[in-house]
């Protein structure tokens, strides 16, 4: 079941449990709203048009928050005038999830309102696990420095002290010592969380979205789903309509099992990460 509304100046098609972004509405978070202007409304085979609206037809909704658009930069140039002028504009929207059209139909998922305290609580949350991983991989580093330093100074003593026969052994027992530091450094510096944009359709801007919802390393995505994926790019500010995961936690998959060769030849079959 779904219909066609019309709402700011747009016309948009709903079914129940969708969640779209429409012109600001004046409604306060959580408040139900009627979309009274419906052009069409489908019940399985029985479609009803109207001319240009249907009588007695309205779909309900629940505000779920309130925010504004990405920047878009205005830029006016005059050549040889010296005139330039450069302005901004972010666009105000009401977030809404459809709830039933005449009554009929139930979301499966019902989504909280997102108040302006649990925000700012996410945020909060957010900004507390990337001050944590930095310290994590701060740590190690400094243990690497240390160690480094300490080497010269042991060996220095032992030059002085002893003759020059001992001297080498001293030397040859350093560059063994050397040996398995360096083998030990090499895990310590992988970091917490994986490239996402070696999976192919993901770019920078999906990536963020990505691990901001908790989707950091690629066995995160691979035990993800190309649905749950798409809602989460669906939630986000980012323009990502047009993006397709399917592929997305199977090419996590091989890499995170280190499969490159394979998910390579993969990739070179996809067009966007998207087969062909």
């Amino acid at each position: 079941m779904y219909a066609v509304i019309k709402t700011g100046g747009k016309q948009y098609r709903v079914s129940p449990g969708d969640v779209l972004k429409v012109e600001t509405l004046n409604a306060d978070v959580g408040a139900s709203v009627n979309f009274e202007e419906v052009l069409m409304v489908s019940d399985g085979d029985k479609i009803t048009a109207g001319s240009p609206l249907v009588a007695s037809a309205k779909v309900a909704a629940t505000v779920i928050a309130h925010g504004r658009a990405k920047k878009v930069e205005i830029i006016k140039f005059k050549r040889r005038k010296h005139h330039q002028k450069r302005t901004g504009h972010r666009q105000n929207f009401t977030q809404v999830q459809i709830q039933n059209i005449n009554g009929k139909g139930k979301p499966e998922n019902v989504m909280a309102p997102k108040t302006e305290e649990a925000l700012a609580e996410a945020k909060a949350a957010s900004e507390a696990t990337a001050k944590s991983t930095a310290k994590k991989s701060a740590k190690p580093a400094a243990k690497k420095s240390v160690a480094k330093k300490a080497a010269p100074k042991v060996k220095a003593t032992e030059k002085k002290a002893e003759t020059k026969p001992t001297a080498k052994k001293a030397a040859t027992k350093s560059a063994t010592e050397k040996k398995p530091a360096a083998k030990k450094a090499v895990p310590k510096k992988s970091s917490a969380n994986d490239d996402l944009t070696k999976i192919e359709g993901v770019g920078p801007k999906a990536a963020e979205a990505l691990t901001a919802a908790g989707l950091v390393t690629f066995a995160d995505v691979s035990k993800s789903t190309p649905t749950k994926i798409k809602k989460i790019l669906d939630e986000s500010e980012g323009k990502f309509a047009a993006m397709d995961p399917g592929t997305w936690p199977k090419q996590a998959k091989l890499a995170a099992t280190d499969k490159w060769d394979e998910l390579k030849k993969w990739q070179d079959e996809m067009d966007g990460g998207i087969e062909k």
